[in-house]
């Protein structure tokens, strides 16, 4: 199976799950959240920063702060997410053919199209999903994991 490269969307979405599963009020540190997520902690920030500019996380500085959940995860849908971190980016790709060719020409306009219609049934479906929904699946799937995690263990 084919793998993508830009695995922020898959991070940012780890996280705000793990962030919603935290009950005790204590925030996650970026260290918590790379061992987690199994990336490094710069990959975590990066992904967090456009996160906190659309106010769907918080972070605290300090020795005891970290990144917080900002909303309710029934508040969170995943298409939010995606667009945030996707933004106008082909989800299909695309390349760019030469300009001389006519062939070329025609095809990067037909696959523009189709991208655009790709991208828009990507974000209608996250739409209907929350962080809230996967955290019911995490409950469901792994509750002794989770309660583990809460405490601090990732």
């Amino acid at each position: 199976m084919t793998r993508s490269t830009n695995t922020q969307f898959a991070v940012a979405v780890h996280v705000l799950t793990y962030l919603a599963g935290i009950d005790d009020g204590r925030p996650a540190s970026s260290d918590e959240l790379s061992k987690s997520t199994n990336v490094n902690p710069v990959h975590i920030r990066r992904v967090m920063g456009p996160l906190r500019d659309a106010g769907l996380v918080r972070s605290r500085p300090g020795v005891h702060g970290g990144w917080e959940l900002a909303l309710t995860p029934s508040r969170v849908s995943l298409d939010q997410v995606w667009l945030l971190l996707q933004g106008t980016d082909p989800v299909l790709g695309l390349h760019d053919p030469d300009p001389v060719c006519a062939t070329g020409r025609s095809v990067q306009k037909s696959l523009i199209a189709l991208d655009q219609k790709v991208a828009g049934a990507i974000a209608a479906s996250l739409q209907q999903v929350t962080v809230q929904h996967l955290l019911a699946e995490v409950h469901s799937d792994d509750g002794a994991d989770l309660r583990a995690r809460r405490k601090g263990s990732p």
